[in-house]
């Protein structure tokens, strides 16, 4: 029922509700190297997911973040509402609920996200290599009949996985602070599981590319763009790549603001689908 108690939204608010009575955290870890929030929970950019994982947390440590999220686009809004928590700067686990809305019709889709990232060698400052991490995001429908109507091979559940590496260069652009992120997600999901996994067009996993970079113009203040491709699943819709261009505030480390304009392409029929992105992240432990 779409007015039930969600403990995912309980934990969200609580986190957000928390951000101005808690201490800093912890110092050790340069600010930004949490990354922003991604739309399936994940640490990383607006649209894809980073090496780096979420928090502050170092050796020993544990953090704690929450974030909402709002796409608008011409006919369509999505809304994101999550949590996630991190261990030892190498373990992360995240928790979305994703609320995708058709503008002028009463069509709700809700999806679930529940991801997992283990960084599994390097460090994104300290090492030479890039700091690599594999991830899992296991997506469940909860409103599949468009799904269903539109084609797709399975209207509950899929999972994508996806290995990335993160690399932050320190004082590389004229004195700025760069980093790369450079993904590469396997999945079936049309419209990130929105819509479905696989189609009557395809229906195994596919490997897809997907690359962010950004500049830290000074402590706190960051400029990027991200590529997402799309797998093209359904013959009744074309799927289109992702991508956006975006600017994230860290004014310490308990909070992100980031602002994005996104371009979406077409999205179930509907062409041109470009609009503003909004997310807030609060981090504590």
């Amino acid at each position: 029922m779409k007015g039930c108690f969600s403990p995912l939204k309980y934990l969200t608010l609580l986190g957000l509700g928390s951000l101005f009575s808690v201490p800093l955290l912890a110092q050790g870890r340069l600010l930004a190297t949490s990354g922003v929030t991604q739309l399936e929970g994940a640490a990383g950019g607006g649209l894809v997911p980073w090496a780096l994982i979420s928090g502050y947390s170092e050796q020993g440590e544990h953090s704690l973040s929450a974030f909402t999220t709002r796409t608008d686009v011409q006919d369509f809004r999505l809304e994101v509402l999550g949590a996630s928590w991190s261990y030892n700067n190498r373990l992360e686990l995240s928790a979305a609920q994703q609320n995708f809305r058709l503008k002028n019709t009463a069509t709700d889709i809700r999806q679930e996200v529940y991801g997992g990232k283990l960084r599994l060698a390097g460090d994104a400052v300290f090492t030479a290599m890039p700091q690599l991490a594999l991830g899992l995001q296991h997506k469940r429908l909860l409103d599949g009949d468009t799904a269903a109507a539109v084609g797709a091979d399975n209207d509950t559940q899929g999972t994508d996985i996806y290995l990335s590496a993160s690399k932050i260069h320190l004082a590389a652009l004229a004195g700025y602070n760069v980093l790369w992120n450079a993904t590469l997600r396997a999945s079936k999901a049309n419209q990130m599981g929105l819509l479905g996994f696989g189609g009557d067009d395809k229906r195994s996993y596919q490997l897809l590319p997907e690359i962010s970079a950004l500049v830290l113009l000074r402590d706190g203040l960051a400029v990027g763009a991200e590529y997402r491709t799309k797998p093209d699943n359904l013959t009744a819709f074309r799927e289109d790549d992702y991508r956006d261009l975006f600017i994230a505030w860290f004014p310490h480390k308990q909070l992100n603001l980031t602002l994005a304009w996104a371009q979406l392409g077409s999205i179930a029929g509907s062409d041109d689908q470009d609009g503003l992105y909004v997310s807030l992240t609060g981090y504590f432990q």
